[in-house]
């Protein structure tokens, strides 16, 4: 059910690109919240707006803030392009311009696409994911591009990640396509394929890296989780004639059975919702830790369905990311309790950049 509340805006907090941080008066406090700019047009101090609070009462980490739902004072301009509607049959439905629509500029390279012709794709199952791997590549190969597809099973406007902007900014991602119902991204896609075609044959990526936006849903059942969707998109660079570079999610900071080695998210998504074949990246791992994930992936039947590659890879990406200022932490862990998670993105990177 959705729980609202009005405020007004006291302080502008930070603009970007579709999205501005505000501190808002509600209930008698002082708080913060978010505006997208697409749905409720600009906000200013002084203005009285309609709030979502429900993420922060429920106490939420990644969503744990208000947001703008209508601004009294609404400046928002209806010139948007564009028939394919997003966050389709609710109250803020967007036009948006996709790359398939017949008025689309990039229509004939959607229709003309052939195949990927083994461009890599990184798959992610986390935010977190995307700098590390993005930075890796990079280094790896200065003069390649890449380009970042965002999919629904996260935040769905892309102006919630400050991590995609802060790459985009520093060059390290040449664009971003939102798919399905995420949006704000460079480029609009209908759905995951025909939104790595757009990154293949509109932004000229040598290499995309896929997965969703800020904020995973998860219930702690074997099915119910939304980086489910890794497995998908395996399937769907398969299909579309690339090469799939799997992102396990490996760590031996929590001792939970579940999640300790490789987690269960990443078992189920290669053992079950993968139907079709993987590159699996592995970092160095001390003989320990190796021989525990060996044998998980084992157990799994994952070591006979895709191919598990061992890769080394240095720390640069990181100092990189750091002089850039871009700060990067999986479930609110750093470098130094999560090494092995950190590595495992690195070595996709590298990975990556090193094929032809």
């Amino acid at each position: 059910m959705l729980e609202r509340c009005q405020g007004e805006v006291t302080e502008i907090i930070h603009r970007r690109k579709g999205m501005t941080e505000v501190k808002v008066k509600v209930r008698g406090e002082i708080a913060l919240a978010v505006n997208y700019d697409l749905l409720t047009g600009e906000v200013e101090v002084g203005d009285l707006v309609e709030l979502n609070t429900g993420a922060v009462t429920l106490g939420l980490g990644t969503g744990g803030r208000h947001f703008i739902m209508h601004n009294a004072q609404s400046r928002l301009k209806n010139s948007l392009p564009g028939h394919i509607m997003k966050l389709r049959y609710t109250p803020w439905q967007i036009a948006c311009l996709s790359v398939e629509e017949e008025s689309s500029p990039y229509r004939d390279k959607i229709t003309g696409f052939k195949s990927l012709n083994q461009l890599p794709v990184i798959i992610c199952s986390l935010h977190s994911m995307l700098p590390l791997a993005a930075a890796a590549y990079s280094l790896s190969a200065p003069q390649k591009r890449i380009a970042y597809l965002m999919t629904e099973g996260g935040a769905l406007p892309l102006a919630f990640s400050e991590t995609a902007a802060r790459l985009k900014e520093a060059g390290i991602i040449v664009g971003t396509v939102t798919a399905g119902n995420a949006f704000g991204g460079d480029l609009e896609a209908v759905n995951n394929y025909t939104g790595m075609i757009a990154a293949k044959e509109v932004l000229q990526a040598d290499c995309i890296i896929a997965g969703m936006g800020p904020g995973i849903a998860g219930t702690g059942t074997k099915y119910g989780f939304s980086g489910l969707e890794q497995g998908e998109l395996i399937n769907c660079v398969n299909i579309l004639g690339g090469t799939p570079i799997t992102i396990p999610r490996l760590g031996f900071f929590d001792r939970r059975a579940r999640h300790y080695g490789i987690s269960h998210h990443t078992l189920t998504v290669l053992s079950e919702i993968a139907l079709t074949h993987s590159l699996v990246v592995l970092p160095k791992l001390a003989a320990e830790k190796r021989d525990f994930v060996l044998n998980q992936l084992e157990l799994a039947g994952i070591l006979q369905k895709h191919s598990v590659i061992e890769k080394e890879c240095s720390l640069a990406a990181y100092d990189y990311l750091q002089d850039l200022g871009i700060k990067v932490t999986t479930m609110g862990r750093g470098i130094n309790e999560a090494k092995e998670f950190f590595q495992t993105c690195f070595a996709a990177g590298c990975l990556a950049g090193e094929r032809e």
